[in-house]
């Protein structure tokens, strides 16, 4: 918008000439002070000076010319995506190591330069709307892309991975996928998260984590699902177990059993409910454990029989402090797949990673070492329990 200086010179108090001006020819000034378009005449020694200027926000290029400056800046979007993590700029301000009054002031820098509420404040609590919603996705992945330019010229020249893993797929599968991949990467920092199914899927949606890999059918409507391995279900016991030495459990049996089981939440108590209860219709739940490895060992001591994945159980089956009970269940076979964000886009790191997880299946099924689909590993121990 132009704006209009007004200025005297000359020893005149006023205008008062009221002959009709006339509009000199404009001469230009310093281009950041504006520029002096004409000068109107009205007696001598008088001269009235028009001084035009610019907000220093305008765009004033040729078409396709970036604009003077913008005006959102990565700490804005630093805070605003701890802050929708967290829940408050309390909480916000620790993650980002700023003070309380920092991070409600950049907030608030953000929402008035956008010219939208990006929260709706509950009592103490920030939670998204539908303005901060749609920003999210496109904010974390600016941030992330960021981190990648700082790691650009530095000697890591790679940002971190960030992944989130169900504890079967996290204890059992991820360390040797990612320490194949740590030899061609050698300088990419990895972090992961292991926790059950759907804190998996909470943390993927919530942008906390890059990749997120999950067991069973559990998704989320922001998320894309990229199949993986198939896994089976196993009924395991102690050797010294009752039923161990049988040729084959009946229901009745199995039912009478006190059972271990993985926690509610879990994809791993998921399957197992799915398929106890269907044809077993109701078992006695004695224990229910947060950890794979708890469980096994629980189940060791003879107490209980147990129902976990093939791959959780398969070192103990080998080594003989396990065994697998033939029942007469259907085998069970899950899906454990790979998830992100329809809205994110993956640094070159994460995509690195996925292709790796993908060809090493590939990899796997030739040589037949490692994670294999149950087609390869699961049938012929079917056939052999027979």
């Amino acid at each position: 918008m132009a704006r209009g200086v007004i200025g005297q010179h000359g020893s005149g108090h006023g205008i008062r000439n009221r002959q009709r001006p006339f509009l000199q020819p404009a001469c230009r000034g310093d281009a950041g002070k504006g520029q002096i378009l004409g000068t109107l005449a009205e007696k001598k020694n008088q001269t009235i000076l028009v001084k035009m200027t610019r907000r220093s926000d305008q765009h004033n290029g040729a078409p396709g010319d970036l604009p003077a400056r913008l005006r959102v800046g990565l700490r804005h979007l630093e805070v605003f995506v701890a802050t929708a993590r967290a829940g408050s700029t309390r909480s916000a301000a620790e993650r980002v190591a700023r003070s309380q009054s920092a991070a409600s002031s950049a907030i608030a820098e953000l929402e008035a330069t956008l010219g939208a509420a990006l929260f709706d404040r509950v009592r103490r609590r920030l939670l998204l709307n539908e303005n901060g919603r749609a920003l999210l996705p496109m904010a974390a992945s600016l941030l992330d892309h960021a981190a990648e330019l700082e790691h650009l010229f530095s000697g890591a020249h790679a940002a971190p991975l960030r992944m989130a893993a169900s504890l079967t797929i996290g204890e059992v599968l991820l360390p040797d996928v990612v320490a194949r991949w740590k030899g061609s990467h050698p300088h990419s920092p990895v972090h992961i998260v292991i926790a059950n199914s759907s804190a998996v899927i909470r943390s993927v949606a919530a942008f906390d984590v890059d990749i997120g890999f999950i067991e069973g059918p559990q998704t989320h409507p922001d998320l894309s699902v990229q199949p993986w391995l198939t896994d089976e279900m196993v009924v395991f016991s102690a050797p010294s177990h009752p039923l161990a030495s049988l040729r084959r459990s009946s229901f009745e049996q199995l039912r009478a059993q006190p059972w271990a089981v993985r926690e509610p939440g879990s994809g791993t108590r998921e399957a197992s409910d799915r398929w106890l209860l269907e044809h077993l219709g109701s078992i006695d739940i004695a224990f229910e454990l947060g950890s794979s490895e708890a469980l096994k060992r629980l189940v060791a001591t003879g107490v209980a029989i147990g129902c976990l994945s093939r791959y959780a159980v398969a070192s103990a089956l080998a080594d003989g402090s396990l065994v697998e009970l033939r029942t007469g269940l259907p085998p069970l076979h899950r899906r454990l797949a790979i998830v992100v964000h329809k809205d994110k886009q993956l640094g070159r790191g994460a995509e690195d990673f996925v292709r790796h997880c993908l060809a090493t299946l590939t990899d796997n099924a030739h040589s037949g070492s490692g994670p294999r689909r149950p087609r390869e590993t699961v049938a012929p121990r079917r056939r052999a329990g027979r």
